[in-house]
């Protein structure tokens, strides 16, 4: 394949995708999709922890396009996301998916100075999670009266630490930096296990810090791999290098990858954990294969030109499989961009359907494979 015919490929697909989201927009406007059932997204509150994916896909579609009205309805997501920053008590770990795809994207492209207060408040509400005897930041907040989630941390956060390292470029204040950093060496010292597998979940004692146990959480069991929890590491550790030049993370970060790369299957796109059984493990999840996809190009940059190869050929290979094996072109009945995404396959929900997420890490590896930056998380 040249590299005339990646560009054209390129080109088509993003075309394709942008076509889409337009159509889209007129139905879901300033809403907040989560999973695609019997081709509509299902619309969340905008305390849902997707809420910033659909905004951050009209930001990226926007910042090429230049098309106003998917850049209003980006907007108007982001004052909605108000009710939700000042109630404050349905906050959790991911405030940096929601206020980074928002609001610091909407201040990397237009200087936006109400984004910009609006995502330190975030910053400020997510470092004020940090648990300073465990070096992590807490996940989610109690789901009931009586439950002690006190001590559980989660490798999606990974992808949250971007919005501290914001806060501290944009601020100068290196305290969410600090934050980023403790909780970044935590991932590398007990998420990651030494063949580069990942824990959805592990368990701290929230008074000692002392690590307790893994939790297989949306894997298939406490030992199992789950793909999108590697494809989160992946991207989150490279993104930690990024921000940092901290060499561990980088390592960390290939070491995953080279996990990730060695289990995917022919047509490069993930089953949704790579060590579920054979009965268990038809399914794919297409949003691990865009996260991942992002991630590596990203990964491809920052290592020496000998090796980007390694990470950039089969990045390629995903993103061009999920266009011509996975995208729904051209069907309008339904939404989401790309088919075969597995949400939470323990809990039996959303599995084998369009996610915001995976339609958002697409757009976005597309975008990286175009040069059209900026990207928010950087």
């Amino acid at each position: 394949m040249t590299t005339e015919t990646k560009l054209d490929w390129v080109e088509e697909a993003w075309s394709k995708a942008l076509e889409k989201t337009q159509y889209n927009s007129l139905r879901i406007g300033a809403e907040f999709p989560h999973a695609s059932q019997g081709g509509k997204y299902i619309l969340e509150e905008p305390g849902w922890w997707t809420a910033g994916f659909w905004p951050g896909q009209l930001w990226l579609l926007y910042n090429v396009s230049g098309d106003e009205s998917l850049r209003a309805i980006a907007e108007q997501c982001e004052q909605r996301l108000d009710e939700v920053l000042n109630e404050y008590v349905r906050l959790d770990h991911d405030l940096g998916f929601m206020w980074t795809l928002t609001s610091v994207a909407s201040y990397k492209l237009l200087a936006n100075e109400h984004s910009k207060i609006r995502a330190l408040k975030a910053a400020n509400f997510l470092s004020a999670r940090f648990n300073l005897k465990g070096n992590f930041i807490r996940a989610w907040n109690p789901w009931s009266n009586g439950d002690d989630n006190s001590g559980i941390a989660i490798i999606d956060c990974a992808m949250n630490m971007p919005l501290l390292f914001w806060a501290t470029e944009v601020t100068g204040d290196p305290r969410y930096r600090h934050v980023a950093e403790a909780h970044m060496d935590t991932v590398v010292k007990h998420f990651v296990r030494p063949d580069g597998s990942v824990y959805h979940i592990v368990r701290f004692d929230s008074e000692t810090g002392e690590f307790v146990e893994g939790i297989g959480g949306q894997g298939y069991d406490a030992g199992s791999a789950w793909s999108r929890g590697t494809a989160w590491a992946i991207y989150g550790l490279t993104l930690a290098y990024h921000h940092t030049g901290k060499i561990e993370y980088l390592h960390t970060a290939q070491k995953v990858a080279h996990f990730f790369l060695a289990r995917l299957p022919e047509d490069y796109v993930p089953h949704w954990d790579f060590r579920a059984p054979e009965e268990a493990r038809s399914f794919r999840d297409s949003s691990a294969g865009a996260c991942a996809a992002s991630g590596l190009l990203l990964l491809a940059e920052k290592v020496g030109s000998a090796e980007a190869a390694v990470y950039r050929e089969p990045a390629i290979k995903i993103l061009e499989s999920l266009y011509r094996n996975y995208g729904t072109w051209g069907n309008n009945e339904e939404e989401g961009l790309i088919l075969h995404g597995t949400s939470h396959y323990p809990a039996g929900q959303n599995i084998d359907v369009p996610l915001i997420y995976g339609d958002f890490f697409y757009v976005e590896g597309l975008a990286r494979l175009k040069n059209n930056g900026p990207f928010y998380w950087e």
